[in-house]
């Protein structure tokens, strides 16, 4: 790969805030009140610490283009590593509905229109005519790069800053509004309580994808002690850009009218408290509509690069074409289909309730995330035994195993609790959807593989062989 392709650390953190980073889940963290921050204490200790610690010794480990499914591959046999790689896929499809119905109410904002914003059928109509506009962008462009190098200070970096001034500026104002979501304090309420279980998988879900970003190990520029020092970097600044934000949020949304796709709805509050002019919270609104369309463009193909490599590896039907790909990496097959299949999933905002098919949509995807997070897990653990030898830049614990199965049992237990959580709270209607999902498309890569044949890889090597 020659060097203008490859990615500084600077860049990787980028990429990394543009992927992970964004306002869109502060509303979900502020409707939690005192209780965001066991949640968000919980998330970080039984989910994102030990996937980020895995997966950095994964990356540095397994420096193949593959990511996750290369690791559970590698850990377990190559049936379960390409399951992986298939539902790293399609939980964009559920996932990315969910991130992208934040744009109806933002571009809504934007120009000053609540009531457009707050509106199903546009919502709707936002999602999928933007997504694809996304889709075509990327077959052209390395958008991943320029999210990651540009982009992210308008869509995120700015809006979170100018959240953070307004809110404290705010809560300095007013001091804590027992009226608000957040309320008058008192040390029970720090515990959760049945009435916030159901922000349990939405809270875990700001920190899913950050071991994705084990795909860019081959174009780092220096991966074995880069991509962990920007994991950790990412997962800090995620951890207190979404506190300091959610706990504002909450001071100023009157309790019981929090919406949760629309991140300007405290910002128009702020404005308010401060005597402030509402054209910031339009300014505010197009600088985050930016940063969620650039989070999408990240995931257009991120996920899909694992696609791409069990296609070349033979492990799907070579009549799909997902081995054939562009100049920059893009595989045109693969991105049309998922596309189509998130329009598919968006016609679910035909539905008005928009808090509740936004639930429903970030609950299914926490679910599929959850299978794909205990196959690594187990992978992991595995590997440290059949391949005790195998060079480890990082390693999770200098000496021995005890460290690494302490995250592992931590790992589980979190991907368990939130499992159950989710259902648990989802009502049964909802939990029946999700459920049906989540199981239906982790059967489907079980069967394509049972079906595998040889002539599949003859078809994807002689593809190759053509390019070269």
């Amino acid at each position: 790969m020659s060097e203008n392709t490859k990615i500084s650390l600077g860049t990787f953190v980028g990429i990394g805030m543009a992927m992970i980073a964004t306002v869109r889940s502060v509303p979900t963290l502020a409707a939690a009140s005192w209780q965001m921050f066991f949640y968000m204490a919980f998330a970080v200790i039984f989910f994102a610490l030990p996937v980020s610690l895995m997966s950095g010794e994964f990356s540095a480990m397994l420096q193949d283009a593959g990511g996750p499914q290369l690791w559970v591959r590698t850990g377990l046999n190559p049936k379960w590593g390409f399951t992986t790689a298939w539902l790293l896929w399609v939980q964009i499809f559920p996932g990315m509905v969910m991130v992208a119905s934040t744009l109806g109410p933002l571009l809504g904002n934007t120009v000053g229109n609540v009531a457009l914003g707050q509106n199903h059928w546009f919502t709707l109509g936002c999602i999928i005519v933007i997504y694809w506009i996304i889709t075509i962008l990327n077959l052209k462009f390395d958008m991943v790069k320029f999210a990651g190098n540009f982009g992210v200070w308008f869509g995120v970096y700015i809006p979170f800053a100018v959240m953070i001034i307004m809110g404290v500026a705010a809560a300095i104002k007013t001091g804590i509004d027992a009226h608000s979501v957040l309320g008058t304090f008192s040390a029970h309420k720090l515990l959760p309580d049945v009435s916030t279980f159901k922000y349990v998988a939405a809270i875990s879900f700001i920190f899913t994808g950050i071991e994705t970003l084990g795909v860019y190990v081959p174009r780092m520029k220096d991966a074995t002690h880069d991509f962990v020092r920007g994991v950790v970097f990412a997962l800090v600044a995620m951890v207190v850009l979404n506190i300091l934000n959610a706990f504002c949020v909450a001071n100023v949304v009157p309790k019981g009218t929090t919406e949760l796709t629309n991140i300007t709805q405290p910002v128009l509050l702020f404005c308010k408290v401060l005597g402030w002019p509402t054209w910031i919270a339009n300014v505010f609104s197009l600088l985050a509509a930016v940063g969620v369309f650039l989070q999408l463009s990240g995931w257009v193909t991120g996920p899909s690069q694992t696609m791409i490599q069990v296609a070349r590896e033979g492990l799907v039907p070579s009549k799909w074409g997902f081995f054939k790909h562009n100049n920059i990496g893009v595989a045109r097959n693969v991105i049309l289909t998922q596309s189509t299949c998130i329009t598919i999933f968006a016609l679910m905002y035909a539905m008005p309730d928009i808090n509740n098919v936004f639930l429903l949509l970030t609950n299914t995807t926490t679910l599929l995330y959850c299978v794909i997070y205990f196959l690594i897990a187990i992978a992991f653990i595995r590997l440290r035994y059949t391949k005790p030898d195998l060079a480890r830049p990082y390693r999770v614990g200098k000496n021995g195993n005890g460290v690494a199965w302490v995250w592992t049992v931590f790992f589980i237990f979190g991907i368990f609790a939130i499992a159950i959580v989710t259902l648990a709270t989802a009502g049964a209607m909802n939990a029946i959807i999700m459920a049906i999902i989540t199981i239906l498309l982790t059967v489907i890569p079980l069967i394509i593989n049972s079906h595998k044949n040889d002539q599949w890889l003859k078809d994807a090597q002689a593809y190759e062989a053509s390019q070269k």
